[in-house]
């Protein structure tokens, strides 16, 4: 733990006031209480990490054909002490990506993207062997040629899965080759528990001495001083005052609102997303599965993700699953906010109607269907995972982010996927020691920060689980999405 505030502001202890309580605000509040500095979490929620659909992590951006090399090289690292970070809320389970013969893609495109992630994995691990959290290095992604995968269809099915080749067999016993160009890849590309996470934060913030934690609040107001901010909040005890002397703009998609009360402009979009869930009795322990296909159109990517008990989440990059028709919006010259359409808003803050769940659903069930016959027999199994995500700046493909700042006592934090949320928190600790309030040498350089929290490495899993399926089913969720079945 760093020695906290040792140049702290003239008028006392440093205190950093966070709005927001989703992965990004609530992830710095870690970073922050854990090192000792006074925190205020500001969520207008009734609880944290209760944003968009989660479901793994992107460690290397396999899933994304589209970015570059140094956009997955980032998702790799920003994984990895995501998982140290967030210990418990891990899925360990592999995922394959698979071509079809639909798609225009090259199946073995990714194969020298894969070679350079794997080689960097073995560089950190080799670092420091804490960074091992993908498995072993050598076994980070398998290709699997259409003779070996036949073959894996003949195998008898373990009881549960305990090599590489045991996570194949219930996909090779579904699929038909002649659907797919070859290799299939296996890669260590874990799930992660929106769920768990949320317990794990939860249970930290709400012991530590050094995290005010302030639900179903809002900020009202703000006010820029001479060395901070004083915000006006309106919560369940009424209207209150606070003075901070940084502050963390951690609101999502809603970034641009706190950015207008602030008088700054930013450029960002925000795209409204949704994932499914349906139930699927079928035996074998299941790797996800991304099906790549073109964004957008008919055949876009179809991604399957396991869960306990048969419980499968659905993602289709088509308009009428995950995507939405008019749902990626552009902040304008009068706001840094984007406006999503009114029927996107009313369906974050109210929910859904049931005849949209449904066909959503079904459709999603239908998109899987075509790749995977025998899953057109699953079932609708509950309200959707939805919500919306900012995208700093204007290129829609953008994956890797973190946050920027405003002079020297703002800053807004702009993931794109949740892995990167700590990599944003190590950035406002990096800003709070250049303004010398840290306790660092002369130079003011930012502390060395292992990835691993204290306040979350020492929680008792089983705890964090029981909470985590409270807070599903709080949300109306059903609980195989908090349980761990791996």
């Amino acid at each position: 733990m760093t020695s906290p505030c040792c140049n702290a502001p003239a008028h006392g202890p440093l205190r950093v006031g966070i709005l927001g309580g989703g992965m990004a605000g609530a992830t710095a509040a870690l970073r922050l209480a854990d090192m000792g500095i006074n925190t205020l979490l500001i969520e207008a929620g009734n609880g944290l990490i209760n944003g968009p659909p989660i479901c793994h992590l992107h460690a290397g951006g396999n899933l994304y054909r589209e970015i570059g090399d140094d956009q997955c090289l980032a998702l790799l690292r920003q994984s990895i002490d995501s998982v140290r970070a967030y210990p418990h809320s891990i899925n360990r389970r592999p995922t394959v990506i698979a071509t079809p013969v639909t798609d225009p893609g090259d199946a073995e495109a990714l194969l020298p993207r894969l070679r350079q992630v794997a080689r960097e994995y073995q560089r950190l691990v080799e670092l420091d062997p804490a960074n091992q959290v993908l498995g072993e290095p050598e076994d980070y992604y398998r290709c699997y040629g259409r003779e070996q995968f036949e073959a894996l269809a003949r195998r008898p099915m373990p009881d549960r899965a305990r090599s590489l080749d045991d996570w194949l067999i219930p996909l090779a016993r579904q699929l038909q080759p002649e659907q797919f160009k070859f290799p299939l890849i296996l890669v260590q590309e874990y799930g992660w528990s929106l769920f768990r996470m949320a317990a794990s934060a939860t249970l930290a913030l709400e012991a530590s001495p050094h995290c005010e934690l302030l639900l179903n609040t809002r900020a009202m107001g703000l006010d820029q001083l001479e060395g901070g901010w004083r915000i006006q909040s309106q919560g369940p005890a009424g209207e209150r005052v606070d003075k901070v002397d940084f502050l963390v703009n951690a609101c999502g998609f809603r970034t641009g609102l706190v950015d207008d009360m602030a008088g700054y402009r930013r450029q960002r979009l925000v795209e409204y997303k949704a994932a499914y869930l349906a139930r699927w009795q079928t035996p074998g322990d299941w790797p996800e599965v991304i099906f790549h296909g073109e964004r957008g159109t008919p055949q876009g990517m179809a991604q399957l993700t396991p869960y306990p008990g048969g419980l499968f989440q659905l993602h289709g990059m088509t308009d009428a699953i995950t995507l939405f028709k008019d749902g990626l919006v552009a902040s304008g010259a009068d706001s840094a906010q984007p406006r999503l359409p009114e029927h996107y808003r009313r369906q974050i803050d109210q929910g859904w109607q049931a005849e949209d769940v449904d066909a959503r659903t079904r459709g999603a069930i239908a998109h899987l269907a075509r790749l995977l016959p025998a899953f057109a027999g699953a079932e609708p199994a509950g309200q959707p995972l939805f919500g919306a995500q900012q995208i700093p700046g204007s290129d829609p493909k953008l994956r890797a982010a973190d946050v920027s700042f405003e002079g020297s006592h703002y800053a807004r934090v702009e993931i794109v996927k949740a892995s990167s949320a700590l990599t944003a928190a190590d950035r406002i600790v990096g800003k709070l020691a250049e303004l010398g309030w840290l306790g660092q040498p002369a130079a003011n350089r930012p502390p060395a920060l292992s990835p691993t929290l204290a306040i979350t490495a020492d929680q008792d899993p089983a705890k964090v689980e029981a909470t985590a399926v409270r807070l599903a089913r709080q949300r109306g969720y059903p609980q195989e999405l908090a349980e761990n079945g791996w």
